[in-house]
């Protein structure tokens, strides 16, 4: 059952969701819609830019908004967070951080934060727990964004004691699945991978390289699942403390680049370039909390939405 049909909560709402026309955001206006949700609202950023204050006020003013998503952000892999860390900080925090205080202004009905799995410490327990978000500095090369990210937890918790504003605060890990990002200056590392194994096959070529040893861990939620997942907290939950989004999994780099190369079929090795970062070492959450606060469990499975992903990417080749 579709989040929302339950009860009336979407009816007459009018929603904004910044970033609606990037990979995640088409997918959750999709759920919005199907939801029965009244008018939702997706200006792109040459309407309205995010990074400017009186720009914010008045995308508030126009669209009357009732509810705020905000998808938007400044976001790479390693290659691209080591390359623009002072553009990834700045334009991550002051566009969370305006438009939080201007829903607050406007009296916003509900503001929904999408943080991220980079905010927390570089070496934390696994699986991550919400409640160990604090307990360290993020991963070096990506803890400039991380850190950005983090602070509108920070502001959504203050605002909520000072002036009983309601913002919930969400963090999904790794997203992947059709129309993610597959450009090798900016993308993470499964569309990064399928795209390097793909061009190795067409090539003929007899290797592939990849960054770092393989040995990191990730875990990977499919994009239409994390769509339900803040459709779902849109709608049920209202408290105060960071709830993570994930599928549980865990899988190494380079179990990974072998799963992939396999479904491409490609044949050739896979080369690991020592010199580059790993990154975070592993990375796997805690998901019991979705489930209690608002009943999200990841319905696909990570063969399942591989595959999707791969097939959806060899067919815009064709």
């Amino acid at each position: 059952m579709k989040s929302g049909q339950t009860n009336t909560f979407w009816k007459n709402k009018r929603i904004w969701v910044t970033g609606g026309h990037g990979f995640l955001g088409r997918h959750v206006v999709q759920e919005l819609y199907a939801a029965s949700c009244a008018e939702v609202f997706t200006p792109r950023s040459k309407e309205y830019d995010l990074r400017d204050k009186a720009q914010i006020y008045q995308a508030i003013r126009t669209l009357k908004p009732d509810v705020v998503i905000h998808l938007a952000a400044v976001v790479g892999g390693i290659g691209a967070n080591r390359k623009y860390p002072g553009r990834f900080f700045y334009e991550n925090a002051i566009m969370g951080i305006e438009l939080m205080e201007a829903c607050r202004v406007e009296g916003i009905q509900k503001t929904v934060i999408l943080g991220t799995i980079c905010a927390y410490p570089k070496f934390t327990q696994i699986p991550f727990r919400e409640e160990n978000i604090w307990t360290g500095y993020p991963e070096e090369t990506n803890a400039p964004y991380g850190l950005a990210k983090k602070m509108l937890l920070v502001q959504s918790q203050a605002y909520r004691d000072e002036y009983g504003f309601n913002s919930i605060y969400l963090l999904p890990v790794n997203l992947y699945g059709p129309h993610d990002n597959f450009d090798p200056e900016s993308s993470h590392v499964i569309p990064a991978l399928i795209r390097k194994v793909v061009e190795a096959k067409q090539s003929g070529a007899d290797h592939f390289t990849c960054w770092g040893t393989g040995k990191a861990t990730r875990e990977f939620l499919y994009v239409e699942d994390c769509a339900r997942a803040i459709v779902m907290a849109t709608e049920r939950y209202n408290g105060r403390e960071p709830v993570n989004l994930g599928s549980g999994m865990e899988i190494s780099i380079r179990e990974l680049a072998a799963i992939i190369a396999k479904e491409v079929g490609f044949q050739g090795e896979i080369h690991w370039d020592h010199s580059k970062p790993d990154g975070q070492p592993r990375r796997c959450l805690h998901t019991e909390r979705a489930k209690d606060y608002f009943g999200f469990e990841a319905h696909v499975s990570f063969p399942e939405g591989l595959k999707k992903t791969i097939d959806w990417y060899t067919n815009t080749l064709k």
